[in-house]
């Protein structure tokens, strides 16, 4: 199922298409397609070029893998997410490697390479849903994440399925249209609430 952006003109037609279903095809994802997707997320911009991401990952076929991950999300989300075609998992390095210090931007860096993943994901013809509903400890514990490493997002990759496979409330929201704050309320001038350069 597609849901691209409408009334919007200008937009590249990955950014337009990008959007996170829950209903995915249950069929894998090559692992070289799985390649140039994460390919996209090495290349994506970071503090001091430290590139803070790691990711955690298993297709649906391997199946110890696929279970240890679609067990560290909240059962809410394994509802759907078990039929997608590959789980991942986001984690931060917390330290910077050229002086140890704290990483102030190691999040915002590896949601920069999620974005470019999910954008290369849609040039491949599929999805990426992330997902705040997952337990870190239990990444920690089950897949020996060491100590300065924090799982921060959980990630279902794979191609668009049929909503109605969905159970019927998840069916419904998966059909609603999609909804954005007005830009105007994101994006300022040079000051707080002014208006922005290209005006209303």
């Amino acid at each position: 199922m597609e849901k691209p952006v409408s009334g919007v003109s200008g937009l590249v037609d990955v950014v337009r298409r990008r959007w996170s279903p829950r209903a995915f095809a249950p069929q894998g994802v090559a692992p070289e397609v799985l390649r140039r997707i994460f390919e996209a997320a090495r290349w994506a911009p970071s503090a001091y070029n430290e590139q803070p991401w790691r990711f955690l990952v298993a297709r649906r076929e391997e199946e110890e893998g696929f279970n240890a991950l679609l067990g560290c999300l909240v059962k809410a989300n394994r509802l759907w997410a078990c039929r997608a075609g590959a789980l991942a998992v986001g984690i931060v390095k917390r330290a910077l490697d050229y002086d140890g210090k704290a990483n102030l931007w190691a999040e915002h860096d590896l949601g920069a390479a999620v974005a470019q993943l999910s954008l290369q994901a849609v040039a491949e013809g599929l999805f990426v849903h992330p997902m705040a509903g997952f337990s870190p400890s239990r990444v920690r514990e089950s897949c020996e994440v060491p100590e300065g490493y924090d799982p921060l997002v959980a990630l279902a990759m794979g191609y668009g399925g049929d909503p109605d496979d969905l159970p019927e409330e998840l069916a419904l929201r998966e059909k609603e249209p999609r909804e954005r704050r007005p830009l105007e309320e994101m994006v300022f001038g040079a000051r707080w609430k002014t208006e922005a350069p290209w005006g209303r």
